[in-house]
C-alpha cells in the first residue's frame, strides 16, 4: 500500500516530454518556501495499492513517469514495489529533499536508484531559488543520469 496524494497526467514541468506525476505523501524536509506544504504529511492524500496505482499510470497511457511529492523516499517500501512494476517500460524520474550521498549507504534506496533514469536530489532552499532553471527549484538540486547514479552507488 502507498500513501498517495495525486496521480497527475500531462505534466510539462516535472522532466522531459508529457509526464505522469505521482505524488507521495509525506515529506519529512518541510522546506522553507515549499510549493506543496499540504504534502508533508504522511496522513494526506488517498491509499492504493500498488496495483491500482499501475492501472492507473496505464489507463493515463504516458511511458514518462515522475515520482514526487512530499518525499517518495519515505515510503520506501512501496516506493521500491513501485519502480520495480514500472520497469522496464517506463522512464522513470525521481524528485527528492534527500542527497544521493545519503541515500545510497541504505540498501533497498540503492534498489530504488537502479531503477531510475534521472534522480533529481537535494532539498529546496528558498534562497537558492532559480526561476531560469529547467526542473528544479533551487540551484544546490542536482539532475543525475542513471549512468550517475551508478557511479555513487559503485563508490560507495
Amino acid at each position: 500500500m502507498v500513501r498517495l496524494l495525486s496521480i497527475v497526467a500531462d505534466s510539462v514541468v516535472d522532466g522531459p516530454g508529457l509526464r505522469t506525476v505521482i505524488f507521495f505523501a509525506g515529506c519529512p524536509h518541510r522546506c522553507r518556501g515549499c510549493h506543496n506544504p499540504s504534502s508533508w504529511s504522511l496522513a494526506a492524500g488517498t491509499t492504493y495499492s500498488t496495483p491500482d496505482v499501475i492501472k492507473r499510470v496505464e489507463e493515463i497511457g504516458s511511458k514518462r513517469i515522475t515520482l514526487s511529492g512530499g518525499e517518495p523516499f519515505v515510503q520506501r517500501e512501496a516506493l521500491e514495489q513501485l519502480v520495480l512494476l514500472l520497469r522496464p517500460d517506463y522512464e522513470i524520474y525521481l524528485f527528492t529533499g534527500y542527497r544521493i550521498e545519503d541515500l545510497v549507504k541504505d540498501e533497498r534506496a540503492c534498489r530504488i536508484l537502479r531503477q531510475l533514469d534521472c534522480l533529481i536530489d537535494g532539498p529546496y532552499m528558498e534562497q537558492l531559488h532559480d526561476t531560469s532553471l529547467a526542473i528544479r527549484g533551487s540551484t544546490n538540486q542536482r539532475i543525475l543520469s542513471a549512468k550517475q547514479i551508478e557511479e555513487y552507488i559503485k563508490n560507495r
